[in-house]
């Protein structure tokens, strides 16, 4: 069976750049409104939360918006470079970025909110600097919740189908990644490629699962 391995190497390069991008954006946010009250978060938690139950359709239609010739970041783009970000490899790394924001917003505010608030205040008596009490105090806590957060944050990105279709579109070679992979297989009739993609997208969720479950067995419990 001759197989064409670039959609493993896309996806994990996509997932891998997303994960960076959605992870800097998603424990920024967090960390930003893990102490705001949760009246004000409210609103706020909306906007950033709604693309995990939004129909990914929703959220590639909406990037097209601002990234395609008639938006307003592609226009840009155009007068630029004369050409916009539309099934480029670097649209589906934002449709997988976007899709992946709030697995590791869920999972860093989680992370923050188990750090004792005490140690926090102590070090603040003590005169440490809000930087000083986050890479000191809250980073080294938080880690396994982080650590977790940012793998489920991979597998999403991996999971990528909807969204990325719509943007990047499904060139073999280019932005080909492994669920479009899967799904042409199976519409060219072809089980055995289908099958084997399958199998390869599974064996990476099982990895990503079991570190998962590594990492969150070390976030420790308040008492």
């Amino acid at each position: 069976m001759d197989i064409d391995y670039s959609p493993l190497f896309i996806s994990l390069r996509s997932a891998f750049l997303a994960t960076i991008l959605s992870g800097i954006g998603g424990v920024a946010a967090a960390r930003a409104l893990v102490s705001v009250a949760p009246r004000r978060r409210f609103i706020l938690e909306i906007f950033i939360l709604i693309p995990l139950v939004l129909p990914p359709t929703v959220i590639g239609y909406g990037l097209l918006l601002f990234i395609g010739r008639q938006g307003p970041v592609g226009k840009m783009l155009l007068a630029l470079h004369g050409e916009t970000l539309v099934f480029t490899w670097w649209a589906g790394v934002l449709a997988a970025t976007l899709v992946s924001f709030p697995v590791i917003y869920i999972s860093s505010r989680a992370a923050f909110q188990q750090v004792d608030q005490h140690l926090v205040d102590a070090a603040r008596i003590f005169g440490a600097g809000p930087w000083q009490r986050f890479l000191d105090i809250l980073l080294p806590l938080a880690r396994p919740g982080l650590i977790a957060g940012l793998l489920m944050s991979f597998a999403r990105s991996l999971g990528e189908f909807g969204a990325t279709l719509m943007v990047a579109g499904n060139i073999p070679g280019k932005t080909q990644t492994i669920p479009m992979a899967i799904y042409f297989a199976v519409e060219a009739g072809e089980s055995h490629l289908a099958l084997f993609w399958s199998s390869v997208a599974i064996s990476m969720a099982a990895l990503v699962l079991g570190l998962v479950q590594i990492f969150s067995k070390e976030v420790p419990e308040r008492g």
